[in-house]
């Protein structure tokens, strides 16, 4: 039987390493949103129509996943989807205490609704969307890091 799960985050910009979570997460639950969060007092390289335009571009053809927006706390936008799973990438073990402090705040708040970690494959284990925009300013080719939608976009964005 299909669940649906939910795996937020700001993709900021969408990585190879969303998408091998991503196709991780549709191989165990069938269907997921892809959530992506609107949290004004966070600065971000690309508006939240343009993550949510890049990341239906990204996964164009996938069966099983749709994407969104929300605001507000992930677990009020879980119940009003109706699922109870939530859905977070680890890179590395640097990622944990953060997730880890999330996810038991969550857990106290919806104590329904659980966590389950999926970690990319090793090639993409390293890839944050920090360190891209960040390479990204000095021309670097990050065609291997991320699909060619965003890398255009990205090269787009440095040049103005």
């Amino acid at each position: 039987m299909a669940k649906v799960a939910i795996y937020p985050g700001s993709f900021d910009p969408v990585t190879y390493g969303h998408l091998d979570v991503l196709e991780r997460a549709v191989d165990i639950f069938g269907h997921v949103i892809i959530a992506v969060a609107d949290n004004t007092r966070k600065k971000y390289m690309f508006n939240l129509e343009e993550r949510v335009e890049l990341i239906k571009e990204s996964t164009k053809g996938m069966k099983g996943v749709k994407v969104e927006s929300f605001d507000g706390l992930v677990i009020d936008y879980a119940r009003k989807k109706k699922t109870n799973v939530l859905i977070r990438g680890l890179r590395m073990t640097s990622d944990f205490d953060y997730e880890f402090q999330i996810a038991l705040t969550n857990r106290r708040l919806a104590e329904d609704i659980e966590t389950v970690f999926l970690m990319p494959s090793e090639q993409h284990s390293f890839v944050s969307s920090s360190i891209l925009k960040e390479v990204s300013r000095f021309d670097a080719n990050i065609s291997s890091f991320v699909p060619k939608c965003v890398a255009k976009r990205l090269k787009e964005r440095m040049k103005k």
